[in-house]
């Protein structure tokens, strides 16, 4: 069973860069400061981006569900960035500005048949998600199917990162970890360091606050993680590797091979652009 989730945590690592260079290619900022938006950084974009697929979200519901921001950050962005322009425009910018995005960074490998062949191998997963409770998932999987391959790569990932990002939701609830908390444990176990989870806008004194209930808990030691702290992270990414798993068992271990080895040229060219930061608070590669 570790064999099989190793697997699905692959296929993670491989569709992640694929789908958040949406969140760091100059053709979407390029595209949403034609909207309205500023992009002198990216959180002006970012919140109505990710969040379009919902309609036309408040606060509550856009911190609900991507659940590691403060409030306080997310009330900077949303509801204002609906006045800006609708959740349809949003998304017409977003698919746009991937276009433009793969066009740049993959050149002719956009048209060729061996994307074409992953693109119907991750919708084929994409497909298979049940998104009961992952309204993420569910409202990305929503949204009408682009026609070019290279489109419905990028929103297959989506719907397969969002799928498993909710999921991972579930696991931090079951772990009793509120937002903050899953932050500070995440740091603890050195998933990123503490600088990289402030861009999440929680202030000092509620990061301290959450450090603090974990001690209480015996999740942290005075010096740090301890045993308990390393056991239940290691347990809430168990967890959402087995929540994220039945898309992948649609495809089948020939299917998986396949998808991987064809996925891994697209990574390495996402990767060479340097666009993407050398480290997120996802902790990929770290935990």
């Amino acid at each position: 069973m570790a064999e099989e989730y190793g697997r699905v945590r692959q296929m993670w690592h491989l569709l992640e860069p694929l789908h958040a260079v949406v969140y760091y290619a100059p053709e979407v900022f390029e595209e949403f400061a034609a909207l309205g938006y500023e992009t002198a950084e990216r959180w002006p974009s970012y919140f109505p981006l990710r969040s379009a697929p919902l309609g036309a979200p408040g606060a509550r519901q856009v911190a609900s569900a991507f659940y590691s921001f403060s409030p306080h950050k997310v009330a900077e962005h949303i509801p204002a960035a609906w006045d800006i322009a609708a959740p349809d425009e949003v998304l017409a910018a977003r698919m746009r500005g991937i276009d433009r995005a793969y066009r740049t960074i993959l050149g002719d490998r956009a048209d060729s048949p061996e994307l074409a062949e992953a693109a119907a191998l991750v919708r084929r997963a994409a497909e298979a998600v049940n998104t009961a409770g992952r309204p993420l998932a569910a409202a990305n999987a929503a949204l009408a199917w682009p026609g070019e391959p290279h489109l419905v790569l990028w929103q297959a990932a989506t719907i397969l990162r969002e799928h498993r990002g909710d999921g991972h939701l579930t696991a931090l609830l079951t772990a009793g970890l509120d937002p903050v908390e899953s932050l500070v444990s995440f740091a603890a176990v050195g998933a990123a360091s503490e600088k990289t989870f402030t861009s999440r806008g929680w202030s000092e004194e509620e990061w301290e606050a959450a450090r603090e209930r974990l001690v209480a808990r015996g999740l942290l030691g005075a010096d740090g993680v301890n045993e308990a702290g390393r056991a239940l992270r290691a347990e809430v990414e168990r967890r959402t590797d087995e929540l994220a798993s039945s898309p992948w068992a649609a495809l089948g271990d020939e299917g998986r091979d396949r998808l991987a080895d064809l996925l891994g040229p697209f990574w390495v060219e996402v990767l060479g652009t340097g666009m993407m930061p050398g480290e997120t608070t996802l902790g990929i590669g770290k935990v």
